[in-house]
């Protein structure tokens, strides 16, 4: 019967009771009524005030007791602890908790960390984690270096403090089945285990995220929880390899939501590659800081061979000496998975090499330091020990590959009947493996043969797979996944007809029958003459149609998906496995991204079995385009177009007007360029748009779409290559998209943008005013249409106010000026820190601030502009994407404060920052020509005012480069022509050299040719070439220039009087 007592009364008989309990069954007893008796809504008030009673180590607050903190209320219950309490209290949240994804156990399986190793690190990432406002760090550096080793430190640390929220170690299972929706609810589940206070949020969330997106499993699942737990400092979450996980990029895109939110949670991710540098997609909009790890220190690494040389069982006395350990810290070059498998190695019991002949191979190694080979030769040595002989050395090839092939944990004895390696030999190469593994299997599976990637370090399996390595120990992995794949097939030819159900199935057979599609997929060729005289086909062709219906009805069982019909009826009643293969790729496809590499891989067979089927190949390039797209996979993209291309091919036989296969194709050539840079790649897509829009109606729906792509692979085109015709049509595809979106169509403000801006690029290349105007014009409009809280009105406002301040620099007048300052400051208080977009708003507002010093020389707007340049390069710290164009912006900023000034150490500091935006753009950087033109500029005005010759002459050198980097039809090649032209004339005019007249000469016949009469910077071209052909005729007396330089005065002049009248 429930208690008819009010919550504050009952809380109070229950704490008096508590407070006098002297058992735990009694505690328990109590707890257990309330638990029964209770809603969750009075469980969640009770806990709130538990945890003030059972603070201060357990025992009763002041509020509630008397007693001194040695008369705890817990005194004589020996055995309770505060969990089983929680456990008891969330009971039924604890049981749901469970159905989540649970992280694999590994405590005790990774490398030991070496005291005192990381400390300035690990200081230093605590300092940012409790002071900092970035939501990501991420500690990137190459294999080996300790990443691993130094997050399993940090999650002890920060689990000591209470901040940690969950570890997440990447390497212990297989990720290639877990999207980024599993590994969210797998931190929390994490959560949850380490506060169990978060469980009926995060059981909340189980409730509430079923196919919602990322964001909002994020906010559900991570961020709701943490905020109740009303902790004073931000919790952590640490997520170890992610360059181990092919959706880490997806994973990385989403945590942008929580960049508001660096106060509640933050992520502590490792890396091989650092993102903003290799351009993870949208890396960008995620407010993170990337930390290189580099090697840890000799005194450290000699340290460590000191105290573990000692434990090694040395033979007959010869053991390790000083010189020995120089030469180990030597080689080592700081890489603690070195100093691990040295140790490894020494330590395993050999049949006939003792520690000391092994320390004299790895000390007498002629590796050269630093010579990028850290491990390598390593490996080599001990493999060539491990496995003496040739046929040794096979049956380490077969193995290694099977692990490196292999996708879950499989018992010797199974692992046996799939590989077909002897239960004799999978023992003793397990032993002899152990020498270089790095992580120890999971406690209770030591007799089972794991994945390579649970057990040995990632450069071990990528050693054994490289090209360089020798013969006899590297494997072929597609060689592995064929075995497999082969034997798994046998095994389907073998299941008993009478198995219904997977959990009737040997461990063998139940691997088989999940996991023989990826295997068959990655380890035969795809071509139908291939494929069609492998053993895998034949052993397909020979199973029966009913033992093929059977499969696919317990394929579907092992993946245990929600509300899914796993009966005969799903599979269907189609004969052919290729049918069954796209039935099964469509059940998969709505367990979400879980599945994507299952999904692919029945494809992949589908196409094998039946290579005429477009819609199959259709639908392979739709599963790897999208793959690729949201992860910026390469590989992926790439494998897509192979596909879309077999699918246009087949449909272009018997539909040649299918208008929306070219698109498909043409879009992952876009992407596939974007990843890439391949120019034909784009080429190529522009003509698929072509094609396309060729066979699309003016009234199909989605005609403004395709000139919209269309018109984007052009732009790119375009400014790859210059040429203002590709630009031209540009502009007319975006008219054309304009005009299909009339008033009130939802994406008209994104036509009126998008027409806007190829109108401004037109503008830079012909200086047509009127070009100019009508941007305006048009993006006027898209800011109408995008009122206040539209999302893209900060991206409006920011357009129209670079285009007037371009006709403010056109004609002078300063009220568009004036009214681009008021919009910026608009577009800057709709990004408030920490928006991604921020730190463009800050730069676009202090380059038209300059404006205003230029305009009347008053140097306050010009001080605020370098404040604000300042405010926006912290917002970007290397190796920020867009660093490099705040490095130059500043530096221009702080040119012009020179200008005004004179202080040489502004003028200084500039070419630092040019320098560093330099080294941030190498070749072929496309913005790397700007900064050498900007370097250039800023020493030549170094020795304009300090009569600095040495900068004169680095000015000459980078002017040229940018020039070679500028061909024809490039946009900015006057500019550079230009530029060198005034660097040469003052060279001349320091050293006196003809020869430097000489070359200038050319250089302004060409700018002359480029900006022709009626150009609005054909003043200027005019001017230097005549100041040039005069210094040479004052100089060799030669009057071979005399009529040029008649015609080009009386054009100066000309020039100058019609600059007049148009001022006046």
């Amino acid at each position: 019967m429930p208690l008819n007592l009010d919550w504050p009364t009952i809380l109070s008989h229950f704490c008096s009771l508590f407070s006098n309990c002297r058992t735990p069954l009694l505690a328990t007893l109590l707890t257990a009524i309330l638990c029964r008796h209770f809603c969750a809504m009075s469980l969640k008030f009770i806990w709130s005030r538990l945890s003030s009673l059972f603070s201060n180590g357990g025992n009763a607050s002041p509020e509630y007791s008397q007693t001194s903190p040695s008369q705890s209320i817990f005194h004589g219950a020996h055995h309770f602890r505060m969990r089983d309490f929680i456990s008891i209290v969330f009971k039924d949240g604890r049981g749901q908790l469970d159905a989540l994804p649970k992280h694999p156990d590994v405590s005790g399986r990774q490398a030991e960390y070496i005291p005192d190793s990381r400390q300035p690190e690990v200081k230093e990432v605590c300092q940012r984690e409790s002071s900092g406002t970035d939501l990501v760090l991420c500690i990137h550096g190459p294999a080996g270096i300790g990443k691993s080793t130094l997050a399993a430190h940090l999650s002890d640390k920060f689990w000591s403090s209470g901040r940690l929220a969950a570890s997440i170690f990447l390497g212990a299972f297989p990720t290639d089945s877990s999207g980024p929706a599993t590994i969210i609810k797998m931190i929390a589940h994490e959560i949850g285990s380490i506060h169990p206070q978060a469980i009926p949020k995060i059981v909340n969330a189980m409730g509430q995220c079923h196919g919602t997106s990322l964001e909002t499993h994020l906010q559900q699942f991570i961020l709701k929880p943490l905020q109740s737990l009303n902790h004073p400092e931000p919790f952590i979450i640490i997520i170890d390899a992610m360059d181990e996980w092919k959706d880490s990029p997806t994973f990385l895109k989403a945590l942008a939501s929580l960049n508001p939110y660096s106060h509640v949670v933050k992520f502590v991710i490792t890396d091989r590659l650092n993102p903003c540098v290799f351009h993870v997609k949208d890396v960008e909009n995620v407010s993170i800081y990337t930390y290189p790890l580099g090697p840890i220190s000799k005194e450290v690494i000699k340290a460590y061979f000191y105290k573990h040389l000692a434990t090694v069982p040395w033979v007959d006395g010869r053991m390790a000496h000083p010189p020995d350990v120089e030469k180990l810290t030597e080689l080592s070059d700081g890489l603690p998975i070195w100093a691990l498998t040295v140790i490894k190695l020494l330590s395993h019991r050999f049949d006939d090499s003792p520690p000391h002949e092994i320390l004299e191979e790895i000390v007498g190694s002629r590796r050269q330091v630093g010579g990028g080979d850290e491990l390598g030769e390593l490996y080599r040595n001990a493999l060539s020990r491990l496995f003496p002989s040739s046929e040794a050395k096979r049956q380490f090839r077969q193995f290694m590959g099977a692990t490196v092939a292999l996708q879950e944990p499989l018992s010797q004895s199974d692992f046996s009947i799939l590989t077909g390696i002897s239960l004799h030999l999978i023992n003793h190469i397990q032993i002899a493996l152990s020498a270089v593994q790095t992580r120890s299997p999971p406690p209770g599976s030591e007799k089972l043969v794991h994945p390579a990637t649970m057990l040995v370090h990632l450069s071990f399996i990528e050693y054994v797979q490289a090209s360089t390595t020798e013969s006899s120990l590297a494997i072929s992995t597609f060689d592995s996944h064929s075995t497999l794949g082969l034997s798994c097939l046998e095994q389907l030819a073998r299941l008993p007809r009478s198995s219904s159900s997977v959990s009737h199935l040997r461990d063998h057979q139940r691997y088989a029958v999940k996991y023989w599609p990826l295997h068959v997929s990655k380890g035969t060729p795809c071509p139908s003459g291939q494929w069609s005289q492998t053993k895998h086909c034949s052993t397909l062709l020979q199973l029966s149609p009913e033992t093929q219906r059977q499969w696919g009805c317990l394929f579907l069982q092992g993946f245990e998906l929600e509300d899914m019909d796993t009966t005969s009826d799903t599979v269907g009643t189609e004969n052919g496995m290729a049918s069954i293969l796209s039935g099964l790729y469509n059940s998969l496809l709505e367990g979400g991204e879980d599945h994507w590499g299952s999904r692919a891989a029945c494809l992949e067979v589908a196409v094998r079995i039946d290579d005429g089927d477009a819609t199959a190949w259709e639908r392979l390039g739709r599963c790897y385009y999208t793959a690729g797209d949201r992860t910026g996979n390469l590989q992926m993209c790439e494998e897509a177009v192979t596909a879309f291309r077999h699918a246009l091919r087949l449909e272009t036989e018997l539909r040649p007007d299918r208008a929306d296969l070219r698109v498909c194709v043409a879009s992952v050539l876009q992407s596939c360029y974007e990843l890439n840079g391949n120019m034909d790649l784009l080429s190529e897509t522009a003509s698929l748009y072509r094609e396309a829009l060729d066979l699309c109606p003016a009234a199909h729906p989605d005609r403004p779409i395709l000139l919209n792509d269309f018109a984007n692979a052009l732009d790119h085109l375009y400014k790859r290559n210059g040429g203002v015709g590709a630009l031209r049509e540009v502009i007319s595809l975006q008219r054309e998209a304009l005009g299909l979106r009339p008033p009130p169509h939802p994406d008209r403000s994104s036509s009126l943008n998008n027409l806007a801006n190829a109108l401004e690029s037109l503008y830079v290349c012909d200086g047509d005013i009127a070009t100019l105007k009508e941007a305006n014009l048009l993006h006027r409009e898209a800011l109408e249409l995008r009122p206040v809280p539209h999302p893209d009105r900060s991206q409006s406002l920011n357009n129209l106010a670079i285009t007037l301040q371009s006709l403010y620099e056109r004609d002078g007048n300063v009220k568009p000026s004036n009214e681009a300052v008021s919009l910026h400051r608009e577009a800057l208080s709709l990004r408030p820190a920490p928006h991604p977009d921020r730190s463009e708003s800050l730069n676009n507002l202090a380059n038209t601030l300059i404006s205003f010093y230029e305009y009347d020389g008053n140097v306050k707007p010009l001080k605020e502009a370098v404040s604000l340049h300042r405010e926006a390069l912290s917002l970007q710290p290397a190796p920020h994407l867009y660093r490099s164009e705040s490095l130059n912006n500043l530096a221009a900023a702080l040119q012009s404060l020179y200008e005004c000034e004179s202080n040489v150490k502004q003028l200084e500091e500039a070419a630092s920052l040019h320098r560093e935006a330099l080294s941030l753009r190498p070749a072929p950087h496309p913005d790397r020509s700007a900064s050498l033109n900007n370097l250039a500029n800023t020493l030549k005005s170094l020795y304009d005012g300090e009569g600095d010759v040495k900068a004169l002459s680095e000015a000459v050198s980078l002017h040229r480069e940018a020039l070679s980097l500028r061909p024809v039809p490039h946009p900015y090649r006057p500019r550079s022509l230009q530029n060198l032209a005034d660097v040469l004339l003052s060279q001349f005019e320091q050293s006196g050299g003809v020869d430097v007249l000489d070359e200038a000469i050319p250089i302004c016949q060409e700018l002359l040719v480029l900006r022709p009469p009626g150009h609005r910077h054909r003043r200027r071209a005019v001017g230097s070439f005549l100041r040039i052909l005069l210094k040479r005729r004052e100089v060799t007396g030669d009057d071979r220039d005399c009529e040029e330089i008649d015609g080009l005065t009386a054009e100066w002049y000309a020039l100058k009087e019609k600059m007049g009248r148009n001022s006046d």
